[in-house]
């Protein structure tokens, strides 16, 4: 029998979550803290944050662009 928690489980916070992601964006996080990660973050809730990440920063490219060219920053 395992003594890893079960998926749900595990503890949990929205804030460590969004955290954890927005790292893994940039590609820096220490192995300690990957290896904490792995052990008290929810993967469900940890792709769930993935999605809205990422959702946000392309809705945030497509507003940068379309200012940039409506300034005519860009003509």
């Amino acid at each position: 029998m395992s003594t890893e928690p079960s998926v749900t489980q595990r503890p949990f916070s929205v804030v460590q979550t969004f955290k954890a992601v927005a790292w893994s964006f940039f590609g820096v996080r220490r192995s300690a803290d990957y290896a904490e990660d792995v052990q008290k973050l929810n993967p469900v809730h940890v792709v769930a944050a993935g999605v809205v990440l990422a959702a946000v920063f392309v809705v945030a490219v497509v507003m940068l662009v379309r200012w940039v060219i409506s300034s005519g920053v860009a003509a």
